[in-house]
């Protein structure tokens, strides 16, 4: 199953369970998004790619590098990897051989930057340099002994332990998360489907919390508008609620876990996506283009877009000044957006 048709039966069972038809008051115009200390004022023009030398399809996920670049993945082959300065000029570009790309992570190994790269067409999880060597590449986990084939597996986001430990999430096949040592042997696998609050859907990203006095896990259940946090070794913690967003990769920056809404379950398929922030207690305290919810315990009230700032918002990247960058999906090739905190 292609990943357009995963979101779109994905879709068609949400819509099945919630109150259909819910209209919103959406603001045509916009210039400063988001609440309390965190607002920022969007820039749609920020980058400056020529599309005859530099083409986008489905911009997916952003990092910034040691050196400040800001490093965008997209699955045209032209160019996989658009690299820019914090203007937004191009300063290079490579990668013609993953059509699926999807996934971006970024590591420091023994002072020098790492890529993961997660490629859905692929079927496989494949490390480069920054420059596109290939260091290392990940099929698919027959060890689990939850695959027959290479098809089964559609990974679509990584994160790497301190140790190097790699943590690939199938977010687009089975929704395990396989754990790998730092040469790519397997260790172990967990979540997954089923019945019962350690299982995900759509186990889209994941990301290493170290805020708290341990560190933990956190992955994506995006169809169930929910991150799951679990142990290093797998063993699950509990859920943080999002109701009504369908949710990225969490992204962690300072203090604050920030997050790409591609949609919401009140307007499923029509552009309704926003970006969160939540503060280290998982509270959304930020919706930029949407709703500041009120809560009831740990559990907020439902959210929705109520700017037209963004179509299909997929990933965030947090500079070194605290800009945000959006890359979206499925969203008229559009390039990714800037945004300054005010």
């Amino acid at each position: 199953m292609n990943r357009r048709s995963f979101i779109h039966k994905s879709s068609v069972a949400v819509a099945s369970i919630c109150i259909p038809g819910i209209l919103r008051g959406l603001q045509p115009t916009y210039n400063i998004l988001g609440h309390g200390n965190k607002q920022y004022r969007i820039d749609t023009k920020w980058c400056q790619a020529n599309r005859a030398t530099h083409p986008v399809r489905d911009c997916h996920e952003m990092v910034q590098d040691s050196k400040g670049r800001i490093l965008l993945l997209t699955n045209d082959t032209h160019n996989n990897v658009l690299i820019f300065d914090k203007s937004g000029k191009v300063l290079n570009s490579w990668g013609t051989e993953y059509p699926g790309a999807h996934g971006l992570t970024l590591f420091s190994e023994g002072g020098s930057d790492v890529l993961f790269i997660c490629d859905n067409n692929r079927h496989q999880v494949i490390k480069t340099t920054t420059d596109g060597k290939v260091l290392l590449t990940l099929d698919y986990p027959k060890e689990t002994g939850k695959y027959s084939s290479a098809d089964e597996f559609v990974p679509t986001e990584t994160v790497i332990a301190p140790n190097g430990d790699i943590y690939v999430v199938d977010g687009y096949g089975k929704d395990y998360v396989i754990q790998y040592n730092y040469k790519g042997e397997y260790i172990r696998h967990f979540a997954g489907r089923g019945e019962g609050d350690e299982f995900v859907v759509n186990a889209h990203g994941i990301t290493i919390d170290t805020r708290g006095i341990e560190p933990c896990l956190i992955v994506t259940s995006r169809v169930q508008n929910a991150f799951k946090r679990y142990t290093l070794e797998g063993k699950y913690i509990d859920t943080i609620p999002l109701p009504g967003a369908w949710v990225c990769r969490p992204v962690i920056k300072g203090n604050y876990l920030y997050v790409a809404v591609l949609q919401s379950n009140a307007r499923l398929d029509e552009k309704s996506g926003f970006v969160l922030v939540l503060d280290k207690n998982y509270r959304v305290v930020s919706n930029l283009g949407g709703n500041l919810p009120g809560y009831n315990g740990n559990t907020p009230e439902e959210l929705y877009q109520t700017i037209r700032a963004f179509e299909y918002p997929h990933d965030v990247c947090i500079d070194n000044d605290e800009n945000m960058y959006v890359a979206q999906w499925n969203s008229g090739q559009v390039y990714p957006y800037k945004l300054m905190p005010v």
